[in-house]
Order: C-alpha cells, then sequence, then structure tokens
C-alpha cells in the first residue's frame, strides 16, 4: 500500500498505546518497541534499566487518506498524561516518559500545535517533542500484548490508573472513528428487539447471564462454529470447546482473537474480565485461568449470545474458510 505514513509516539506502558491504535480506522498496521535512546537493538530488561535512553514507545504506521496525523495525535493525547514528568501512571522511570517523536518538519509542527492545545487544558504538559533518532522493535511477547495476554492486560490496565483517568478526564467525549467489518455488523436496537429472544437481548444487549446446565450450547458436543447470534462474526470452535463443569459452554482459546474484546468487570462486587464481540459489541461471558493447558484459559460463554453452524452447513452459511479444521 502506497502513501503510507509514521508516527513514533511514547506514552508509557506500549501495551495500552497497542491496544487503541489496532482499532483505529485507518490504522495499517502498529508496532511496539524502543526509541530515542544510545544503546542499540536493546532488550525490555536494559529499557527498564533506566540507563539505555530509550523510551517504550509505539510505532503507527497510518493511511493520511483516512486519518490524518493530527488525528493520530490528538487521539494519544487522550491516552496519557501530559503533566506527569517522571512516568506514566504505576509505571515510574525515565523509560515511561511521554514524547512525540517527529520524522519530519510537518509532523514537527502539527505536534507542537497540538501540544499547546492540550497545554490550555490541563495548564501543564512534560511531553518531549523530539527528532525522531531511532525505533527498535519489542521482543515478540511485546506485540498484541493484549491478545496474547488478556486477562493480565486488562487488570495490568485497570489497576495502573490509566484506565480511570482517561475516564474522569475525558468522559463521553471520546468519539474515535473505529474500524468497521464489511460483513460484521451490528443493527439498530429495534431491530436487534425484532430479531433476538428475550433471554438472547438479554444476554447480549443487557450483559445478562443464562442458566447453567439450562441452555443450548453447554452439551453439544457436536463439530462445528459459534458465531455472533447477533452479526454471525466468528467467534469459538467445537475443537476448543471442553467440558468445565460450570454447565455453560466453555473454550480454552477463540477462534478469531481478533474478533474478541476484554474488558474489566466489577459487577456484583468481584473482578472478572468480561469478553464481548468486537463487530457487535454483544456481552459474551467471561473469561478465567482456570482451563486446561497449553493456554490454562476458559472462555465462560453464554449459548444465547452464540449461534451454532455445524460443519455440513458452513459452506451453505458463507463459512467456508473453516471447513479445513475438520478435516
Amino acid at each position: 500500500m502506497r502513501g503510507l505514513e509514521i508516527a513514533t509516539l511514547a506514552g508509557g506502558c506500549f501495551w495500552c498505546l497497542d491496544e487503541t491504535f489496532d482499532k483505529i480506522d485507518g490504522v495499517i498496521r502498529t508496532t511496539v518497541g524502543y526509541a530515542g535512546g544510545h544503546k542499540e537493538n536493546p532488550t525490555y530488561e536494559e529499557v527498564c534499566s533506566g540507563k539505555t535512553g530509550h523510551l517504550e514507545a509505539i510505532q503507527v504506521e497510518f493511511d493520511p487518506s483516512v486519518i490524518s496525523y493530527k488525528e493520530i495525535l490528538l487521539i494519544f493525547w487522550t491516552m496519557i498524561d501530559p503533566r506527569d514528568p517522571d512516568g506514566q501512571f504505576a509505571d515510574r522511570g525515565p523509560q515511561y516518559k511521554t514524547a512525540i517523536f517527529y520524522h519530519n518538519d510537518y509532523q514537527k509542527k502539527i505536534a507542537e500545535e497540538t501540544r499547546e492545545f492540550i497545554r490550555k487544558i490541563f495548564g501543564e504538559v512534560h511531553t518531549q517533542i523530539i527528532p525522531f533518532k531511532n525505533f527498535y522493535p519489542a521482543e515478540e511477547y511485546h506485540q498484541d500484548y493484549y491478545k496474547k495476554q488478556p486477562i493480565r492486560y486488562c487488570l495490568y490496565k485497570f489497576f495502573s490508573g490509566r484506565e480511570s483517568f482517561i475516564r474522569s478526564t475525558w468522559g463521553n467525549n471520546l468519539n474515535f472513528k473505529l474500524k468497521t467489518h464489511p460483513r460484521y455488523k451490528k443493527p439498530d436496537i429495534e431491530t436487534l428487539r425484532k430479531k433476538l429472544t428475550p433471554l438472547q437481548f438479554y444476554v447480549t444487549q443487557q450483559n445478562g447471564t443464562e442458566k447453567p446446565f439450562e441452555n443450548e450450547y453447554w452439551n453439544n458436543k457436536e463439530e462445528g462454529i459459534h458465531v455472533d447470534v447477533v452479526s454471525g462474526e466468528p467467534l469459538f470452535c467445537s475443537k476448543d470447546k471442553f467440558d468445565s463443569g460450570t454447565g455453560w459452554p466453555s473454550f480454552t482459546k477463540p477462534l478469531e482473537p481478533d474478533n474478541i474484546v476484554y474488558k474489566v468487570d466489577t459487577s456484583f462486587g468481584m473482578i472478572r474480565i468480561e469478553v464481548r464481540s468486537r463487530w457487535a459489541d454483544s456481552h459474551l461471558g467471561h473469561l478465567f485461568d482456570d482451563g486446561p493447558e497449553p493456554s490454562g484459559l476458559r472462555y465462560c460463554i453464554n449459548s444465547a449470545a452464540l449461534r451454532f453452524i455445524p460443519v455440513h452447513k458452513l459452506k451453505e452459511e458463507g463459512y467456508e474458510e473453516y471447513e479445513k479444521l475438520f478435516r
């Protein structure tokens, strides 16, 4: 793809920026790593020592015909506390300082303009604007960390203070243009009321929970895939299903990780990781760390949030790409 541009940004823990920018329309690719220091090809441990001069950073490759550099920076500013000179939220040390590394004079100009705008809001800004010098990709386990370690990541973000700061500072005023899917979409609420059963509506739209052992798929042993009952987006595969003894369908991993979103749920006096579908934003269930190896995860999912498509109907329903899983 021609005409792509790169933004290099340091905003404290790079996992959080990675999750945010991955979902933005016009962002083609994100890479987390280390920028601005003097050590070549540093390791995470070396950067954490605070002696390499590097900051934890992210490179955002974007299509300027869809999203501008200024819009990229405005998203960045809402993800950080620009008043903090010594780190970000729970993460302290020079490697967690904030900065914008500009790649050309135009980026420098936009960075300075947006910093002045943010200064008028906060009064104090310690985010540096620095000419780009270098960027070294972080270790593979840091890339897409929010997908690879959803429980650890969600709890980290929740307890770090970043999430509560963003919510208390910006409230409902953040209206980013997120990526959409050409096939999987969420209908309007009135259409959903007509399409879904009362139980399906209660579970997917009102974050409800169905009764254990009294639901459609808890004991289903047929081969096939489970899709979102609202949008049809593929979520789980029967090959990853296991009997957890809980009375709800349980899976060790999602069929399509990109179709899953995780959130911290503090309802009922507990702290749990909620599982939602990405494109329909349906409440699906919760994720626990008491599943079988190798993942050690248990996706505890409501049957009412799912529609099951058996193997022999995959092609008929437009999911023939998954037939290979059962050959």
